[in-house]
């Protein structure tokens, strides 16, 4: 279907229903729909109209998405096309790497990117797990280029960074 202002593709379609006209459907393209949008912030339609501003300003081509999700975090190797799927990230430092890409996420979302909920007590504890996350995966690594001896010395490390969390908890 094509757009009633032009000849792009109609991807909005929006049902206005009064009780005066009854309902009136509107086929428009993203650029019509962004100005027709604009115009009706003064109506009651207000909320509508900006929640429909909000998806266009976080639509992106084809080609941002398919290289946003070719995106992968270094410490826990999630990538972007699998956040999206599983609506889960995989560890703590996910929210540093993917920042910049999950603001108009939570905006849209929340309609905001401050929390005011409840806080974890013990950051500390998220911060090692990132670290620990981060030590296996290296390990990994080294086992795959059969780098036996680093491997050996990143296990070292995690016995001793495990053993220090138990030590912690028992006080």
């Amino acid at each position: 279907m094509k757009c009633q202002y032009c000849e792009k593709p109609a991807t909005f379609h929006i049902t206005e229903i009064t009780e005066s006209t009854g309902s009136q459907v509107m086929h428009l393209c993203e650029e019509h729909a962004k100005g027709f949008l604009q115009k009706e912030e003064a109506d009651p339609v207000a909320s509508i109209a900006s929640a429909l501003a909000k998806q266009l300003d976080l639509g992106q081509t084809k080609k941002d998405l398919e290289e946003l999700d070719r995106k992968a975090c270094p410490v826990c190797g999630i990538s972007f096309f699998e956040f999206r799927n599983s609506g889960r990230l995989g560890c703590p430092f996910d929210y540093t790497h993917f920042a910049t890409d999950l603001l108009p996420l939570m905006t849209n979302i929340h309609d905001s990117i401050e929390h005011v909920g409840k806080r974890p007590r013990k950051t500390a504890a998220a911060d090692s797990q990132a670290v620990i996350i981060q030590l296996r995966r290296e390990m990994e690594e080294a086992v795959e280029r059969e780098d036996y001896e680093r491997a050996s010395e990143i296990r070292d490390d995690l016995r001793r960074m495990e053993q220090g969390e138990e030590g912690m908890g028992d006080a």
